[in-house]
């Protein structure tokens, strides 16, 4: 059974009169959050990209990196990033080619710089976004290293990281514009 055309709005807005409300307020949006300020804004912005725009200043190597990787990552990823409750990080011996890749850092990820932009963004995963550029210079060196990409000493910044060879830096095909090598 149909309501008469009007009734139904009429019917609504009693019910919403009965619990205390005005029609004004019936029909706003609810005001969940807060509004964004610049700064606030400005935290979040923080892509990297492969050329290392993005990027703050810090550095780190790998031997900075290992205690942050123990303390922050082995938890998940296992001793030397082989492998836990989460993925494997390093160590991986088949190639993509392989009818069982291993999809480590070192075997799968063509740029540097996205270790560096996923762990700034997400890691520690019970704290994301709370290690500084240097942490995080350090742990990317770090997994670097595991992978055996780049020596214990190398030095990771704004300048160097972005100049690392990844093993699989022509394994993607760009569907955007070409990337520089």
């Amino acid at each position: 059974m149909s309501m008469p055309r009007g009734r139904g709005l009429t019917a609504g807005l009693l019910l919403i009169w009965a619990c205390g409300a005005t029609a004004a307020e019936a029909v706003q949006a609810p005001r969940l959050g807060r509004p964004v300020d610049a700064r606030d804004a400005a935290r979040w912005d923080l892509s990297v990209f492969p050329d290392g725009r993005g990027l703050p200043a810090g550095r780190g190597n790998a031997l900075d990196g290992a205690p942050l990787f123990r303390q922050h990552c082995a938890a998940c990823h296992g001793a030397g990033g082989h492998g836990a409750s989460a993925e494997e990080l390093a160590g991986g011996s088949e190639p993509l080619t392989s009818p069982t890749p291993d999809k480590t850092i070192g075997l799968y990820w063509p740029y540097a710089t996205t270790i560096f932009d996923f762990v700034r963004r997400a890691k520690p995963m019970a704290a994301p976004g709370t290690l500084s550029a240097d942490e995080v210079y350090a742990l990317s060196a770090y997994l670097l290293f595991a992978n055996g990409v780049i020596g214990e000493h190398d030095e990771m910044n704004a300048k160097t990281l972005p100049k690392v060879r990844m093993p699989n830096r022509d394994g993607f095909i760009g569907i955007d514009a070409p990337l520089p090598h």
